[in-house]
């Protein structure tokens, strides 16, 4: 079994590259088809996302905008119960349509939030992308549109995701060794 560590902590392989881009593809496919002539604008939440939606973009074969949003939930390994937005939207999402492209999902508290801060806004729809979803921690009934696999309510780095900043560059996934 691989294993890293990434400052104090060991952690295991759980989801390897290869698998990871299989998702990717998948997910992509069924974008391509849902926004078919369609032009919507991709919400990508930094900073976990960038890796996600990278690879992402570099499949989708649609007409469509980027743009970036940067909040803050977690300390350490554990959420904080609060979503700070540290870089907000510019451009005008009114009558358009957007899609929120999240690392992972887990509480669901992120995505409420970005709701909340976006509706106001008057966009045509806010759909939710994800690589990951973590059920059993998930407390929102908020509906997730594009989740690439869900996963169990471990903590994990890897592909984009952190522990206190460290570990976004591997490209296979890691789960804690506890």
């Amino acid at each position: 079994m691989k294993t890293v560590k990434i400052k104090d902590k060991e952690f295991s392989l759980s989801i390897k590259a290869d698998e990871i881009n299989n998702i990717v593809s998948k997910l992509a496919k069924k974008i391509n088809k849902d926004y078919e002539n369609k032009n919507p604008i991709f919400l990508v939440i930094l900073n976990g996302s960038f890796m996600f939606a990278s690879d992402l973009f570099k499949k989708l074969d649609i007409q469509c905008e980027i743009s970036f949003l940067k909040v803050a939930s977690y300390q350490g390994t554990n959420t904080t119960g609060k979503v700070n937005t540290i870089l907000g939207l510019t451009e005008n999402i009114e009558g358009r349509s957007v899609v929120i492209i999240e690392d992972i999902v887990d509480t669901g508290n992120t995505i409420y939030e970005l709701i909340k801060i976006l509706t106001p806004q008057n966009p045509a729809e806010i759909k939710i992308c994800t690589l990951l979803f973590k059920p059993n921690a998930y407390k929102r009934e908020i509906k997730l549109d594009y989740v690439g696999i869900e996963i169990p309510n471990d903590f994990i780095v890897g592909y984009g995701l952190d522990y206190d900043g460290f570990g976004r560059n591997l490209g296979d996934i890691y789960k804690i060794i506890e």
